[in-house]
C-alpha cells in the first residue's frame, strides 16, 4: 500500500509540474499580446495623427488636378480609343500593415491588364510591383520605391514623370490609384493622361490663347502626367493612413478580445494546479495515516 502512495504521490508531481509548465506558457504568451496590443495602440494614435496632414495634401492636389482637367474638358480632348502603346501607371507604395489596400490597387491593375494584354506598366511602391512581377513580369518596364513616407509633392511627381517620358511616347496613358472616400473606405480609381497628339487634336483648343511655336501641348501632356501622379500620389497616401488607421484599431481590439481569454485561461489553470496541489497534500497525509 505504501508502494502504490508513493506512486501515486510520483504521477501527481508530475502532471503538476506539467500544468506549471503549461502556466508559464500562459503566461508568456498573455504578456507578448499585451506587447502587441501596445504597438497595435501606439500605430493606431501616430496614423491618426497623420491622416490631418494627409488630407490637407490631398485637397491641395485635387484642386489642381480639377483645374487641369477642366481645361482638357473645355478643350474637348479626347483619348484615342484603338491606341498602339497604353501605358498603365499603378500607383501605392512600400509600407505595409494596412488592409488589403495593395492588394486591391493590384487585382485592379490585372483586370484592366486582361483588356490591355500588351500595355507596358509603371509601379510607383514596392507592394505593387512584387504582385505584379508574379502574373505580369514582362509588362513591368520600370518601378519606384521610397514612395509614401511622407505627404507627397509635386518635386517628387514630376521627377517620377521625367523619368516615365524617357520611356518613349504613348498614345495613351492611364493611372490607377486607391481613390481616398471617407476615413473608413477607399476605392480602387484611374483616370487618363492625354498625349501631346491627343492635345493637339483636340477639337476647340482654339479656345485659349496658344502660342505655335511655343509647344504648349507637349508642355500641357507633361505637367498633366505630373499632376496626375500627384494626385493619386496624395490620394493614395490619405487611403492609406486611414486603412493603416483601421487595421491598427482591428488588431487591438483583436487582442484586447485573446488577452481577456488568455487571462481566464490562465486564473482556471493557475486555480487547477493549486486544487491538485491541495489533493495531493490532503491525499499523501491520509495515506501515512
Amino acid at each position: 500500500m505504501f508502494r502504490l502512495s508513493v506512486a501515486n504521490i510520483a504521477r501527481s508531481a508530475g502532471a503538476s509540474t506539467r500544468n506549471y509548465a503549461t502556466l508559464r506558457e500562459i503566461e508568456m504568451r498573455l504578456k507578448s499580446i499585451k506587447n502587441i496590443e501596445k504597438i497595435t495602440n501606439t500605430m493606431k494614435i501616430v496614423a491618426s495623427t497623420r491622416l490631418n496632414k494627409a488630407q490637407r495634401a490631398m485637397a491641395t492636389s485635387r484642386v489642381y488636378h480639377e483645374g487641369d482637367q477642366e481645361v482638357f474638358t473645355t478643350a474637348e480632348t479626347k483619348a484615342p480609343e484603338d491606341a498602339e502603346k497604353t501605358l498603365l501607371v499603378v500607383v501605392s507604395s512600400d509600407k505595409g500593415l494596412c488592409g488589403s489596400i495593395h492588394s486591391q490597387i493590384a487585382k485592379s491593375a490585372r483586370l484592366r491588364l486582361k483588356d490591355l494584354p500588351n500595355a507596358d506598366v509603371v509601379t510607383i511602391g514596392d507592394k505593387t510591383k512584387v504582385q505584379l512581377l508574379r502574373t505580369h513580369p514582362n509588362n513591368v518596364k520600370l518601378s519606384f520605391n521610397g514612395i509614401g513616407k511622407e505627404a507627397p509633392t509635386f518635386y517628387e511627381a514630376a521627377l517620377i514623370a521625367d523619368e516615365i517620358k524617357k520611356l518613349g511616347d504613348y498614345q495613351k496613358i492611364e493611372v490607377l490609384y486607391n481613390k481616398f472616400v471617407s476615413g473608413v473606405s477607399f476605392l480602387p480609381s484611374e483616370f487618363s493622361v492625354f498625349s501631346t497628339d491627343a492635345i493637339k487634336a483636340s477639337e476647340k483648343l482654339s479656345t485659349f490663347e496658344v502660342d505655335e511655336d511655343a509647344e504648349i501641348p507637349a508642355t500641357l501632356s507633361e505637367y498633366g502626367l505630373a499632376n496626375s501622379i500627384l494626385s493619386a500620389l496624395a490620394d493614395g497616401y490619405a487611403s492609406e493612413i486611414s486603412a493603416r488607421r483601421n487595421a491598427m484599431d482591428n488588431a487591438s481590439k483583436n487582442a484586447g478580445d485573446m488577452i481577456n481569454k488568455y487571462s481566464i485561461l490562465y486564473n482556471r489553470t493557475r486555480q487547477a494546479v493549486i486544487t491538485n496541489e491541495l489533493v495531493d497534500i490532503i491525499t499523501g497525509a491520509s495515506s501515512l495515516d
